[in-house]
């Protein structure tokens, strides 16, 4: 199809439908949605009409006290956000590079690689563009991927699970990740050889909550060995708690094995001489295959590439 042969264009789209759309979405109602935009609810009723008449389908059920989506209408509204987050966002590149920036990008990791990968790679692209502006984001693999949709963050260093939408995200694994136990430096149990499960199993532990992969696995690990899982937990995953927790008790944390040996490095805690078989599955650098990279973007991508090298042994082949 012509570049200038869209539908879009034929039909000529309207920035203000698209914000209709929103507005409808989270207001609910017409006339409400026409206040927040500023216009008539006669002239919000015709935008809406002509953009149903164009698309030949109903997108809202008019309802006695309000108006619903259908679910034309949502896959509609999901495209205008995501339309709607695009021009925000060349408006805000546009304004930094007005102010001498090189641009921005939006990078959101898990924990693990937030410790190991991103400070390296962050490190590269300051010193080779230091005026661009990165944000950050450390969060679960779930909230994070739901930013990359809504165009808040341009890549992800995580998980997608059976449960997410891959439709148009384009993954590339960079692997797995291991998990260990650690506990406060001096612990009875840091210096004693041959440890098993069968000797922490009634020791005191900090577990990630119930639900999560990582704390199955935990339980299940246990399971394996002939073991009930541990009795006497604390449920988190905060992991200032967590260390602050080990320092004064002779508790014992699961948690990932970059994380731990984070902190062992400072002297903070110490790595039990156990083995774990419950590790978590795979993680890697998730974008999406229907945008393109900012500039900005395209050069966190590159510093990701290379110290993803040096880091896991892995090259990247997504975002060139």
């Amino acid at each position: 199809m012509s570049t200038y042969n869209h539908w879009f264009i034929r039909a000529r789209l309207k920035t203000r439908q698209l914000l209709l759309l929103v507005a409808l979405a989270e207001e609910g109602n017409i006339h409400r949605a026409a206040q927040v935009l500023s216009m008539t609810q006669p002239a919000a009723s015709k935008l809406l009409k002509d953009l149903e008449d164009v698309l030949e389908v109903s997108l809202f059920d008019r309802l006695p006290r309000g108006m619903r989506p259908t679910w034309y209408g949502e896959t509609m509204i999901r495209h205008a956000r995501m339309a709607l987050a695009n021009l925000n966002q060349a408006h805000d590149e546009i304004g930094a590079l007005k102010r001498g920036h090189y641009g921005q990008v939006g990078i959101g990791a898990i924990t693990s690689p937030g410790l190991s990968l991103l400070p390296a790679a962050v490190a590269l692209v300051k010193q080779e563009h230091s005026s661009l502006r990165i944000s950050l984001d450390i969060e679960t693999s779930p909230v994070l991927l739901e930013r990359l949709e809504q165009g808040k963050l341009d890549i992800v260093v995580g998980r997608l699970y059976e449960e997410h939408d891959k439709e148009n995200l384009r993954y590339e694994s960079l692997t797995e990740e291991l998990v260990c136990a650690m506990t406060r430096p001096g612990h009875p149990l840091s210096s004693m050889t041959g440890l098993t499960l069968r000797d922490v199993v009634s020791a005191s532990w900090i577990v990630p909550p119930a639900g999560s992969v990582l704390r199955h696995r935990f339980d299940l690990m246990f399971q394996q060995d002939g073991l009930a899982p541990p009795l006497h937990t604390v449920e988190t995953s905060a992991l200032l708690f967590i260390t602050r927790m080990l320092q004064q008790s002779d508790m014992i944390a699961v948690v990932a094995e970059d994380v731990a040996r984070y902190y062992a490095a400072h002297g903070i805690v110490t790595v039990l001489p156990l083995a774990m078989p419950c590790h978590m599955d795979a993680f890697g650098i998730i974008t999406r295959s229907d945008r393109l990279l900012s500039p900005a973007a395209k050069v966190m991508m590159k510093a990701l590439k290379q110290t993803s090298l040096v880091q896991y042994g892995r090259r990247l082949e997504v975002g060139d």
